[in-house]
Formats: structure tokens, C-alpha cells, sequence
């Protein structure tokens, strides 16, 4: 799954697009959609990551281009970023798709049907056999 799928189940839950969602979720004390709020972001921005990375990494090791020894750090550096990018990506992918498979949404709830009467107190039978002085 992508962000965009995430955010797509995320509005599908709660019913609303995902900005209103998170507007709504800035006035409200944290919850569970702040939370999915938050691991959509990352997941986002862990899909950005991979972009970047990747395409500089394609820059550095384009095969018109010498590879020189200064070049090797960067390519080093560039390739361990795309790796922890991509581990992000796949943690955060499996934490909220199995949030979001525990959740469903929450039909509107029926009129409240009337009161029942409260339960009667039995009477208490005084035996005798503790009396107070």
C-alpha cells in the first residue's frame, strides 16, 4: 500500500477528506485519528525519501559517469538512507494496515429506546439478632 492508499482508508473510515480530518484532529485531545493522522505522515514522508534517494543515487552512479573515491562516500551514504527510507516505509505500511483492519466504521448509532425502570430496593428485614445501643 502507498500514503495515497492509506489516506483513501483513512477517509473511508472516518467518512471525510483527509484535510478536514486533520483539522478536525488539531482541536481534538489525541485519539486513534491522530494517530493514523501521524503514521499516514510518516509513511508520506518515508515514500518521499525513497524518491529522493533514489533518484540521487541514479545521479551518482549514472553509467556515462566516473565513479571516483570522493563519489564512493556519497554513494555509501545515499545507498544506506534509501535503505533505512525504505524500512520506514515497509514498518509503517504493515503498523497501519493492521490498525486500520481492527477498525471499521461505526454506524450512526440507533434512538436511544427509553429508559428501563430502576430496580426496586428490596427492604431491609431487621432480625433481631444485631441491635444497636
Amino acid at each position: 500500500m502507498t500514503s495515497t492508499d492509506i489516506a483513501g482508508r483513512i477517509e473511508d473510515l472516518y467518512g471525510l477528506p483527509l484535510a478536514d480530518l486533520k483539522a478536525h484532529a488539531e482541536t481534538q485531545p489525541p485519539g486513534m485519528l491522530s494517530a493514523l493522522l501521524t503514521m499516514h505522515h510518516d509513511l508520506a514522508f518515508a515514500e518521499e525519501s525513497i524518491t529522493v534517494q533514489r533518484d540521487r543515487l541514479t545521479q551518482l552512479v549514472r553509467p556515462e559517469k566516473e565513479i571516483g573515491s570522493h563519489d564512493v562516500s556519497h554513494v555509501l551514504d545515499c545507498t544506506r538512507r534509501l535503505a533505512e527510507a525504505v524500512t520506514v516505509r515497509d514498518v509503517q505500511v504493515r503498523t497501519v494496515q493492521v490498525v486500520l483492519q481492527s477498525l471499521g466504521r461505526v454506524a450512526d448509532p440507533e434512538p436511544a429506546a427509553a429508559p428501563a425502570q430502576p430496580a426496586l430496593a428490596l427492604p431491609v428485614v431487621n432480625t433481631g439478632a444485631s441491635r444497636s445501643r
